[in-house]
């Protein structure tokens, strides 16, 4: 395809130099650690429940789950049920909850802080294991996303893959170098608008163009029966392995951090309904997409060169055929934000773990304000290096580690993060052995793709029972710690649901 036109360079120009504004606005807002990485916690609801989505949903969701239901049709979808559910559960149960401990917890800026004050740990093990799973984890993370960018720049503008990857690495850098959390939060919240708008304007137009949707779902079914079956070629483990991808909610950092940053636990209610409303309308627009745009192609196949070398540009190809260059440029500009909000959200993550976990806790315990957020912003700069080093050879394995990295997590910290907050007998052990079992079952089993089942269900369930049978054999909790525990119910009790 050829680079895209003045039009649509213009509307991405704007959005970057508005998403950089917006940092200096989050820059001027933030005066110590707090503010940096966790926003001072004094999010609304708008802002919370928009932050989580457009954190969660990276380019995949305007390019991979649209390609993927122009592929093989409505039975693709199972992946995004999944997600719809997850996140409910997650909203509904850990959210406030979470919200209240870490509070409860010394004001526990990070998972990892989180877990070291919730259980007591003056060794710092607990600390330590888990910022060295977020770093791991999301350093690759991060450099696939460097990836994404890259390649729609690369793709949509005729640069060189080096020049693509500068660029767009620059262009998510800049913000959360500046602003951190406050311009991260800021910025996702107008990037979950944008990518709102595309994926309910995109099929609509599609539906119209295709002659409605009686007639664009009959030529679907002409095409293939197959297509509209939404069990086709799905085995038990199929489906249960693509709604598994929802237990993967209840150990994403960058998400659960959100939760951490709401002003109130009364915001969390009007977060959760405004964050399902958007999410599910986005994944029904996302699968209409790929799903009509089997219809719009078939009918113009003149047109289906660019889907057919790649079905993951379905939607890049529908904006530009079907819009104004200015409104295709808006459109295009959702993808940017989708894998900016994203990777934005992960390289704030990093920071705050080396710099609330490592550098103040081990190295710089009396560190003044000023120096932490520093350190913080000079984090981001070196994670985000080490992302694109690892991110220089486009052919590297390390998108392969996305799948396995939102397994290892939901399976190390999912377990974790539940049973701490509803389970007053866990303890310390138990937390440690579960989060290593949890991580350590998803690397091994991704390796061997035992039954083809998705790592995270055995690791979700092996962390689970890990954590049961030794905090069940360890010594009670000490008073300090249920006290606290039944402080946290108590507050929820009186809270508003």
């Amino acid at each position: 395809m050829q680079a895209v036109g003045t039009q649509i360079t213009s509307m991405f120009v704007i959005y970057i130099v508005g998403m950089l504004l917006i940092g200096w606005l989050g820059y001027r807002a933030t005066s110590d650690l707090s503010d940096y990485i966790l926003g001072g916690r004094r999010l609304g609801a708008f802002v919370v429940a928009l932050a989580a989505g457009a954190s969660d949903m990276s380019g995949w969701l305007l390019m991979g789950l649209p390609g993927a239901v122009y592929s093989d049709g409505i039975s693709a979808s199972w992946i995004a049920i999944g997600l719809t559910i997850g996140a409910y559960l997650n909203w509904r149960f850990v959210a406030a909850r979470l919200r209240v401990y870490t509070e409860q917890s010394g004001d526990a800026l990070t998972l990892p802080d989180f877990f070291a004050h919730r259980f007591e740990d003056r060794g710092n093990i607990l600390r330590i294991v888990s910022a060295i799973v977020i770093l791991i984890f999301f350093t690759l993370y991060c450099a696939s996303g460097v990836v994404a960018g890259a390649r729609l720049f690369e793709s949509m503008f005729g640069l060189s893959y080096p020049a693509a990857i500068w660029i767009g690495a620059f262009c998510t850098i800049g913000y959360v170098f500046i602003g951190g959390f406050l311009a991260v939060s800021w910025t996702d919240t107008v990037q979950a608008s944008l990518m709102f708008t595309a994926l309910i304007l995109t099929p609509l137009i599609v539906i119209q163009q295709a002659g409605g949707f009686g007639e664009a779902n009959a030529a679907v079914q002409a095409i293939d029966p197959a297509l509209p079956d939404i069990f086709y070629d799905m085995s038990t483990i199929s489906i249960v392995s693509l709604l598994a991808w929802g237990l993967g909610y209840f150990g994403q950092p960058h998400i659960l951090v959100r939760f951490m940053a709401a002003d109130s636990v009364n915001t969390i209610p009007n977060a959760r309904r405004i964050s399902m409303t958007w999410m599910i309308l986005c994944l029904l627009g996302a699968v209409a997409v790929g799903y009509f745009g089997i219809a719009y192609f078939s009918a113009n196949p003149d047109q289906a060169a660019g889907v057919t070398a790649n079905s993951e540009r379905v939607f890049i190809e529908l904006s530009i055929l079907l819009f104004n260059p200015w409104i295709a440029g808006i459109l295009l500009a959702a993808i940017l934000a989708a894998v900016m909000s994203t990777l934005s959200a992960q390289l704030l993550v990093c920071s705050s773990s080396l710099t609330q976990d490592i550098y103040k806790t081990f190295i710089r315990r009396d560190a003044s304000q000023p120096e932490l957020v520093w350190f913080g912003r000079a984090m981001v700069l070196f994670i985000a290096l080490i992302a694109i080093w690892l991110a220089w050879n486009p052919d590297s394995l390390v998108l392969a580690m996305v799948s396995y990295a939102w397994a290892g997590f939901g399976a190390a910290f999912g377990p974790v993060i539940i049973l701490s907050l509803v389970w007053r007998r866990m303890t310390r052990n138990g937390a440690l052995v579960g989060m290593i079992v949890g991580a350590a079952v998803v690397l091994i089993w991704n390796q061997y793709e035992w039954f083809s089942l998705y790592e995270i269900v055995p690791g979700f369930v092996l962390g689970t029972l890990s954590i049961i049978i030794v905090s069940l054999l360890d010594k009670q909790p000490s008073e300090s710690m249920t006290t606290v525990f039944d402080q946290v119910q108590e507050e929820m009790r009186h809270a508003k649901h």
